[in-house]
């Protein structure tokens, strides 16, 4: 079966973080384009986040338009997309929210840590655990999700993650929505880490588009193609 589809979303500040080191989380994001990330998950057949961003931000995951969710439910689909999460230790809270809130779910992990995971959430309704061997790959999560009717995963991060998607050169396009602020803070999370970027610093991505939303700057990018492959 083909892979996904596959689009990473991100707000970032202006110096490039995805959040501040404080306590609280940082919305990065106005009213507006928090709108628009909403219409991109109904869009979407998966969403998925790292373990790292379960745990620091309890997130829910959900398509939160009832208008979104009533159109889904009429093209013969379910309210939500399927939720996804990637752990190579399996030390996932099962008290989060993901795992309590909106439809099917679904955690990848190792062989060796796949058991304990499944006890920890046998009572987190329609979850299922995938052990994918000895390591999280990610060309297996994608041939996995493929395989069950997956058509187009949206990725919300974190910053690890994004930062694997690119440097394997497994994403097809990139929307970064830029915040005007500065963190400024060294603790901070950052929206990508150091790596082997296909093509190396002098490689530039082909721009899919640039708008504002609000007072933020959405920026749209296909990272497996260059300006000069169209020309």
């Amino acid at each position: 079966m083909p892979r996904p589809h596959v689009l990473l979303s991100a707000a970032v500040s202006l110096d490039g973080h995805l959040d501040d080191a404080s306590p609280e989380r940082l919305l990065l994001s106005n009213a507006e384009d928090f709108d628009r990330v909403d219409a991109l998950r109904a869009d979407s057949d998966a969403v998925l986040v790292g373990g790292g961003t379960l745990r620091a931000d309890n997130p829910r995951l959900l398509v939160n338009s009832a208008g979104r969710r009533a159109e889904r439910v009429a093209a013969g689909r379910p309210p939500y997309p399927l939720k996804v999460t990637l752990s190579a230790s399996g030390r996932l809270d099962p008290q989060l929210r993901f795992w309590h809130t909106g439809g099917a779910k679904l955690a990848y992990t190792t062989d060796a840590a796949a058991p304990a995971l499944r006890a920890a959430l046998a009572g987190a309704p329609g979850t299922e655990v995938v052990g994918l061997g000895p390591q999280v790959a990610l060309g297996a999560v994608l041939d996995d999700l493929g395989a069950r009717g997956v058509r187009r995963l949206m990725v919300e991060g974190g910053g690890a993650v994004h930062t694997r998607f690119l440097a394997e050169g497994l994403a097809d396009e990139l929307q970064v929505a830029v915040a005007p602020l500065l963190v400024g803070q060294a603790d901070a999370p950052r929206f990508l880490s150091p790596a082997a970027y296909p093509g190396g610093p002098t490689r530039r991505m082909r721009l899919l588009g640039a708008r504002t939303v609000g007072d933020v700057v959405l920026l749209r990018y296909a990272p497996k193609e260059s300006p000069d492959e169209h020309r």
